[in-house]
């Protein structure tokens, strides 16, 4: 969906979710690369990332190649040249954008991410300039997300639900990828994302803090840290939901962006907005001029009739969610014709559920759920007999 203004309405929701753990998925090793691998479970794809950024971007590159240099040619060299995005009163090419936008936020971004961007690019062959230009990508566009818990719920338990709504016509959804991160000196994180993306904007730590965001209006304010790169800073560095809301706070931001922070340890969860010029929380059920219709032990984020929908639902199904009827919070209309991914976090067990969007462009809502655990995820091993691709293999 394009970065336009938009009139951005909050409100809280957590829901319960009781599905059982997948208890015969089908696991199979693609490949190592020092201290990561990539496998495929039940067909999705799964990167474990581990090490240094400049290891852990190698291992992407190396691992996902394919889909990192085909995601990349389609986005630049398809979309960036061929289509248009509106920029005040002219329209641009996307890919004229994203340089402006690099030169703009350059001394904002950690070196740290930087290396990443450095090793994904020699381990996939891409040009270290592609591979910037891509990882700026979200920067371009903006979506709905909410929250559940205590009275919300049949049992009190948070949950933390996604709806993304990009372009699916820009067929990130054909490279779909679960990231298992173990950053070192970092919190191990899950990064729901696609092939060759550095940050974040769907994700859940091993802290039990999950993020999602949604963007607003503001577009040309630039001069602060990448969105998609706070997100995973938050990932990676917060313990708590108040440590995650103070890097926000903390950091200089750019257009208009609001976010649904969680954190189960305290059953707690915020609607934020992180702009280039506002920073406020909202808490669940709290009353504020974006929030007509609060709910109680609930905080939403989505716009127009999207979000009335969501709160006529969170109403009619308080106090009784189950997992069953949590996930079809999503359902369209909340989630819109572009929706690209929902993802439904449960974070106090580290369970989460993933739908994408279609090849023939179906939306993720209208798609199956997979389900995944971080906790159980973090303790795979990979085949050892599965083939191991040097790394120091020279990018081709």
């Amino acid at each position: 969906m394009k970065a336009t203004a938009i009139h951005v309405r909050l409100v809280g929701i957590l829901f319960f979710l009781f599905l059982p753990l997948a208890v015969s998925a089908r696991a199979e090793t693609v490949a190592r690369c020092g201290a990561g691998w990539l496998e495929r479970i039940d067909g999705y794809p799964v990167l474990h990332l581990k090490g240094t950024p400049y290891e852990m971007g190698y291992q992407h590159g190396v691992l996902f190649k394919d889909h990192v240099l085909e995601n990349a040619r389609y986005l630049l060299d398809v979309k960036g040249e061929q289509g248009t995005l509106e920029w005040g009163p002219v329209r641009v090419k996307p890919r004229a954008l994203l340089q402006t936008i690099i030169e703009t936020q350059k001394r904002f971004v950690p070196q740290r991410y930087l290396d990443e961007i450095r090793g994904l690019a020699d381990g996939s062959g891409l040009s270290e300039e592609n591979a910037r230009l891509a990882n700026f990508i979200p920067e371009l566009f903006h979506c709905s997300g909410f929250a559940l818990m205590n009275s919300a719920t049949q049992d009190g338990t948070l949950y933390h639900g996604r709806v993304l709504d990009y372009g699916i016509d820009w067929r990130l959804q054909e490279h779909a990828v679960i990231i298992v991160a173990e950053p070192a000196g970092g919190i191990p994180f899950v990064n729901v994302t696609y092939a060759g993306f550095v940050g974040s904007v769907t994700g859940m730590n091993a802290r039990h803090v999950s993020i999602g965001e949604m963007g607003g209006g503001g577009i040309g304010h630039w001069e602060g840290v990448p969105m998609a790169w706070l997100i995973r800073e938050a990932l990676e560095r917060a313990q708590t939901l108040d440590d995650a809301i103070r890097i926000f706070r903390d950091s200089p931001r750019t257009c208009q962006y609001f976010y649904v922070i969680a954190d189960a340890k305290t059953n707690r969860a915020v609607g934020m907005e992180a702009s280039w010029n506002a920073f406020f929380t909202v808490e669940p059920g709290e009353h504020h001029p974006l929030l007509p219709k609060p709910v109680k032990d609930t905080v939403l984020l989505s716009a127009g009739d999207r979000y009335d929908e969501l709160a006529r639902r969170a109403a009619a199904g308080y106090g009784t969610f189950t997992a069953e009827t949590a996930l079809r919070l999503m359902d369209r209309p909340v989630a819109m014709k572009s929706n690209l991914h929902n993802v439904l976090f449960e974070p106090a067990s580290t369970r989460f559920w993933v739908a994408n969007a279609g090849v023939d462009l179906q939306p993720a809502a209208e798609r199956p759920y997979q389900m995944f655990q971080l906790t159980e995820l973090l303790n795979r091993q990979p085949d050892p007999a599965a083939v191991q691709l040097p790394l120091s293999q020279a990018a081709r």
